[in-house]
């Protein structure tokens, strides 16, 4: 297709008061609004209660002090909620007690419980990988047991891995797996914008779906409040192709929208998977600049493994399919397996039940490192127990570097990992920006022999509010191109030190430890 001809289902969209209209901020500011009139309200009709009022908002204040307490939060939550209850105890109350009864989404989490629990035996765990694990000593097969305690995520052999340090480098490749789709296409991104990129992809998708290939798409709703039109799905579906979005925002106020669907993933026939950071938008390709150059990373995988990557969708698209359907989409294709040597466990992270899978998997590996972490994350909205593995991994001599963007997207969120800085180049991690532009990559490696790459920031989206997904390499032989990207990527960063934090713009300095306070809320 040529690039510069943008295959388009829609005019492009405008950014429309809608994005402000469903925001936590416009939340907040309408709570604190109604205690201020609450207040003003208290003290010109009932002057004489006022002190009966003041004593009620202390015992309430404490009474809610002691609830926080004992709820199964950690300790960097419920912080930042004794914070809002002591400056605003009725608003920072109904705001605990509104996301703690997670309203508006029971549905979801029902449908959710019930997808996984149905799914958990459609992908067993082969013997003789388990037994090559554990003869390896290496402790994946600890790692592996845990994973498919939470989930249905079995670790697999023969599956041949190509990483992509780019979206530049990724597209190609994308678009021809999809002129090779006979049977069926599955892709579901956390991002759609019509351009470049989506429009060559779509193109390819539309053709398909003519061709009689099964072809379904699925996207974050919030889509729809910035890249697309609203009900964006139903042009998808004029052309043939299956489409959903998750989550969709409708005019009601529902803590579901606080959990988003951030994965990326795409399925070929089952033979082929991709996942990774990239969205599927011209700034990942950088074909348009918002924020210097666009580093990102993603991968493909090519064997049995991708069939974790095709339930992961499938139990994402039935959570709102009125009659569940697996068919037979979880066969393995009838083709030779690829060599690949060494592990690959895809993996999955959900908000609603309660592990934070992908939290465990990052600090596992800081827990069992022998040599070095290296890290690549676009933000670093750190819990405690997140800041306390970076340090500790760093404390006992593990090599512990950490590239971060230089052009930031949102600016209290830059600040925000820059209240981190100080605490950890004290324990002696290393931190460094990327000067060219903004680092999107989620990419752990570590000691030559262990990989992560897949969707999961380090922030507290992700590891508490979103679902996730990635892949985790154990000895595979592409674990030293990633590792080369690390190096070559941190060629063209700046270090962090004490020095420069003490030349930090004011904004930052004073911005981070304030953010810091909400982090759980951002």
């Amino acid at each position: 297709m040529n690039q510069e001809k943008v295959f388009r289902l829609a005019k492009p969209v405008r950014k429309g008061i809608l994005r402000l209209v469903f925001s936590r901020f416009l939340l907040i500011f309408l709570l604190l609004i109604f205690q201020i009139f609450l207040m003003i309200g208290f003290y010109g009709w009932l002057k004489e209660l006022i002190p009966y009022f003041a004593a009620f908002m202390s015992a309430f204040t404490v009474l809610m002090v002691i609830y926080l307490f004992n709820l199964p939060m950690d300790s960097s939550g419920k912080l930042t909620w004794m914070f809002l209850i002591s400056i605003l105890p009725i608003p920072g109350a109904a705001l605990l007690l509104f996301t703690q009864k997670d309203v508006g989404h029971a549905m979801i989490r029902r449908r959710v419980e019930e997808q996984i629990r149905d799914t958990r035996d459609m992908l067993r765990q082969e013997p003789s990988v388990s037994e090559a694990l554990s003869a390896d000593r290496g402790g994946l097969d600890d790692l592996v047991r845990y994973l498919n305690r939470s989930g249905c995520f079995p670790a697999y052999d023969r599956t041949a891995v190509t990483y992509y340090p780019s979206g530049e480098e990724l597209l190609p490749a994308l678009l021809e797996e999809l002129e090779k789709a006979e049977k069926y296409i599955f892709l579901e991104f956390f991002i759609l914008e019509e351009g470049n990129m989506w429009g060559s992809v779509l193109e390819i998708l539309t053709r398909k779906a003519l061709e009689g290939v099964e072809v379904r798409v699925m996207y974050d709703g919030m889509c729809e409040m910035k890249q697309l039109p609203i009900n964006y799905y139903k042009l998808l579906r004029a052309h043939g192709i299956r489409a959903k979005a998750f989550s969709p925002i409708k005019p009601a106020v529902s803590s579901h929208y606080n959990y988003r669907d951030h994965r990326k993933i795409l399925v070929v026939d089952g033979k082929t998977a991709f996942t990774g950071g990239v969205n599927l938008a011209d700034e990942y390709i950088n074909r348009i600049h918002p924020f210097g150059r666009w580093k990102d990373a993603a991968l493909r995988l090519e064997g049995p493994a991708v069939r974790s990557f095709t339930l992961m969708f499938l139990q994402m698209w039935n959570t709102t399919e009125p009659e569940p359907d697996y068919g037979s989409w979880l066969e393995i294709p009838a083709w030779p397996r690829k060599d690949g040597s060494g592990w690959v466990v895809p993996y999955g992270d959900c908000p609603l039940d309660g592990d934070r899978v992908g939290e465990s998997v990052y600090m596992d590996i800081l827990y069992r490192a022998n040599d070095y972490v290296h890290i690549m994350t676009p933000y670093l909205i750190l819990d405690g127990e997140l800041e306390t593995a970076l340090r500790y991994a760093a404390e006992r001599g593990i090599d512990v570097k950490i590239i971060l963007p230089g052009i930031p997207d949102k600016k209290l969120a830059y600040a925000l990992a820059k209240s981190h800085y100080a605490s950890l180049l004290k324990a002696g991690v290393k931190i460094y920006e990327f000067t060219p532009g903004f680092v999107h990559a989620k990419v752990f490696t570590s000691d030559d022999t262990k990989a992560v790459v897949g969707t999961i920031n380090l922030d507290y989206r992700s590891l508490y509010h979103h679902f996730e997904c990635a892949a985790y390499l154990y000895r595979c032989p592409e674990i030293g191109k990633i590792e080369a990207d690390f190096q070559s990527t941190l060629a063209e960063c700046r270090e962090v030190t004490e020095e420069t934090l003490r030349r930090e713009k004011l904004y930052y300095r004073l911005m981070g430890p304030i953010m810091k306070l909400i982090a759980p809320l951002m």
